[in-house]
């Protein structure tokens, strides 16, 4: 475990994946910050890559929703003091509950108090749940608080369609649904795709009066369903501290069926700027679906569609701000 830092001495620790830091999460990880401030302890956030399920069960990685910095700058914002990653190998996957309390929780990070969701699993054959944690809290010398899950509407294209508990799965689901405004509903943001711009196949797109930057997207990065969508676009130009402003986009997810395509793509065409993004640091913020992918009969015909798709897009992020 000597990955794990620990010179801060004691304090507050949060443990989980995170992915995403939805609402669910954020209310987790407020609770952990408020109850490091009131003893005056930092709060460390510990997490792991890569996840879990791909060590334990290859081939099974869910859809990434959150990079690991985004995560790291969105515990920042939370009050997070210490964003801690720990590289979950096989060995890691092996360790029994009271071997990674000792040496995780008590020799490494010197955890006063323990703040985990109900749901919270941990050790080999995640074996060890909120009674074994507490009872080797009580063994060890560290305390344990645990949250209830965060529920909520869940929506169907806007509409509220009974109640459902915030998680990462549910916010994947809708993703890859297409219903990316249920996903906001439950990350509390819009969903981001980052990606570098890449040169495209080259048709289509300049020739038709649209061109658009083809996104290259890191592996397991969760990709609404095909489509076109709203969204905004940052980029970071290289050597960039900082990104530039979000600019509105229509955002096209699919195989381009108008000219045979077979290989799926992420294109944003960006409105009203003329520039060349190749091979800058794009982040998309999806802010509505407008409809599915559609093979048209001609160029003129899809021209057509696109004129009216980027309006349409115009009065969505007017809407949004």
């Amino acid at each position: 475990m000597e990955q794990i830092p620990g010179g801060w001495g004691r304090c507050v620790v949060t443990i989980g994946v995170f992915d995403g830091i939805h609402r669910g999460h954020q209310q987790l990880i407020s609770h952990a910050v408020r109850q490091a401030r009131g003893r005056n302890l930092p709060c460390v956030l510990l997490t792991f890559d890569p996840h879990p399920a791909e060590v334990v069960r290859p081939g099974s990685h869910p859809a990434q929703l959150t990079t690991l910095p985004r995560r790291a700058e969105l515990a920042e914002e939370l009050g997070v003091d210490v964003f801690c990653v720990l590289p979950f190998t096989p060995e890691v996957s092996r360790i029994p509950a009271d071997q990674f309390a000792h040496e995780v929780l008590v020799e490494r990070l010197h955890a006063a108090l323990v703040v985990v969701g109900e749901n919270f699993r941990f050790g080999h054959k995640a074996a060890g749940d909120i009674a074994v944690l507490n009872q080797l809290g009580e063994r060890f010398g560290f305390e344990v608080e645990s949250d209830h899950l965060l529920t909520g509407p869940a929506l169907r294209d806007g509409a509220a369609d009974g109640s459902v508990t915030f998680s990462s799965t549910y916010v994947r689901s809708c993703i890859d649904a297409g219903d990316v405004g249920a996903a906001a509903a439950a990350l509390g943001r819009h969903h981001r795709l980052e990606g570098i711009v890449v040169r495209g196949a080259g048709r289509g797109g300049k020739d038709l009066g649209f061109p658009t930057a083809n996104l290259s997207t890191p592996a397991f990065a969760a990709i609404p369903a095909d489509g076109i969508y709203a969204a905004w676009f940052t980029h970071r130009r290289r050597g960039a501290t900082e990104p530039g402003p979000a600019l509105p986009a229509a955002v096209s997810i699919g195989s381009n069926p108008t000219f045979s395509g077979t290989e799926r793509t992420v294109e944003a065409f960006v409105l009203d700027v003329d520039a060349d993004f190749y091979g800058e640091h794009v982040e998309l913020d999806f802010v509505r679906r407008l409809r599915g992918q559609v093979r048209f009969d001609s160029a003129d015909d899809l021209i057509e569609q696109m004129n009216r798709d980027v309006a349409q897009v115009r009065e969505i992020l007017r809407a949004d701000g």
